[in-house]
């Protein structure tokens, strides 16, 4: 008899993985302490927007038309423990205010509300992205509050999920990581992913350790890669050279690849900034800091290309923002999201708003997060609205809507043609034959 599936936790993590485990064929139950929440997702319909979430959510809700009915939402932790066989925590993790570590209150909080309730076996599968010994230190917890004793154990499985691809990565990921201390528990996780281990998935099995630090060193080796990038920009740009095609000539290396090579106003969102600070506060704590000191200038190379972007639209205008208007193409922090925590083009265009322009932004989907966020800024509803009148167009999010642009129908409603690509994603030669003045980061100026 395939396990009853409770998924803890329905912010962006939660919700996918609650849908994908229905998809699977699963019987799940979702919960969360929002209420509106709860209500939202039982209605089909998702907090945030992420590409085919919508409609998996709808296929399987149970009450609407046509679904499955194998998804059902609550906020009772009773009715979770007598539910599930296996509980996965998709809590949040953010970074502590005014520190590097990581909050793991909502996690601690999730297992001592679900520990005491567990009167029968079960396994407790954490998902979320802890510091190393998180894991030992709640299976110890979990021991103590669980009525069922050993019967109720711990595994971590961290989750590896791309926004605007969080979908596809749960139903058909590119490895399964899972940290147990006993076959029970790799025998039930097996279970649970048998369709994409058919399919071909990797099923890696560690300890508790090694999963909790595979997910933290992934993301620290995606940021340096970056960074290493945006650091040969700022190279490239003192010697005037072009790390397009720098970043092109040494991703044939098959040793170096060429993903995450792009060159630009560096990452964001509301994992990679985070993730990194809390690995090096953990290091520290073990000891092991100088292991990691590297990533302090891996973060503050990333943040340095705010900065650089917002100095090359200052000079493009000419030398001062005031009385200028700048239009910022992108919110979100990379595209098919709407998430704008920590988002490089929010911050880039905060700075130039601070600094005496009147700056007007458009972003495909995050605009609604972004105006919650940065409220004084200007919202337009197109990318030509937002062109409208403007000394200078900055290309921060680097959507298909936005490459697909035609040069001469926004050079024709824009004040002064120059465009900064702070993502070199656009194709200078179209923009500069439209009679743009073309800019872009770590790149000749003609």
């Amino acid at each position: 008899m395939a396990p009853k599936i409770t998924v803890i936790g329905t912010g962006y993590l939660g919700a996918t993985h609650a849908a994908a485990m229905a998809e699977l064929g699963f019987e799940v139950l979702g919960l969360d302490v929002v209420p509106e929440k709860i209500e939202l997702l039982s209605s089909g319909r998702v907090p945030m927007y992420e590409p085919g979430l919508e409609d998996l959510l709808r296929r399987h809700v149970a009450g609407i038309d046509g679904a499955t009915g194998r998804l059902r939402f609550t906020t009772s932790y009773e009715e979770v423990a007598d539910f599930g066989d296996v509980h996965f925590v998709c809590v949040n993790t953010p970074q502590k205010h005014g520190e590097y570590a990581c909050d793991m209150s909502y996690v601690d909080s999730a297992v001592e509300s679900l520990a005491p309730l567990l009167r029968r076996p079960a396994l407790v599968v954490g998902k979320s992205t802890v510091p190393v010994g998180s894991a030992a230190r709640l299976a110890a917890r979990l021991l103590e509050l669980a009525p069922a004793g050993e019967a109720a154990e711990l595994a971590w499985n961290p989750e590896f999920l791309r926004e605007g691809f969080a979908v596809q990565d749960t139903l058909h990921p590119d490895r399964i990581v899972v940290g147990v201390t006993s076959k029970q528990a790799e025998k039930q996780l097996r279970e649970v992913y048998a369709s994409p281990i058919g399919e071909g998935s990797p099923f890696v099995v560690t300890d508790f350790p090694t999963a909790e630090l595979v997910k933290t060193s992934a993301n620290s080796f995606l940021a340096t890669k970056i960074s290493f990038i945006n650091a040969m920009a700022e190279v490239c740009e003192a010697a005037d050279g072009d790390v397009v095609k720098l970043a092109e000539a040494i991703g044939h290396d098959e040793r170096i690849g060429k993903k995450f090579l792009r060159a630009g106003i560096g990452f964001g969102g509301g994992c990679l900034p985070k993730d990194i600070r809390a690995f090096m506060a953990r290091a520290g704590e073990l000891g092991a800091d100088q292991a990691l000191t590297f990533l302090r200038e891996v973060d503050s190379i990333n943040m340095r290309r705010r900065g650089h972007m917002v100095e090359l639209a200052r000079e493009a205008v000419g030398g001062s923002f005031l009385g200028k208007r700048v239009a910022v193409l992108g919110a979100a922090f990379k595209p098919d999201s709407d998430d704008v925590r920590d988002s490089p083009a929010l911050n880039v265009a905060g700075q130039i708003h601070l600094q005496g322009a009147q700056v007007t932004v458009y972003d495909p989907k995050g605009m609604e997060n972004a105006r919650a966020l940065f409220p004084t800024l200007g919202y337009a509803p197109s990318a030509l609205d937002a062109a409208r009148g403007a000394h200078a167009v900055l290309h921060l999010t680097e959507w298909r809507e936005f490459r697909d642009l035609d040069p001469q129908e926004v050079g024709a409603v824009v004040d002064e043609r120059r465009i900064l690509d702070g993502r070199n994603a656009l194709d200078p030669q179209v923009w500069r034959e439209a009679d743009w003045t073309y800019r872009a980061l770590g790149r000749p100026r003609i």
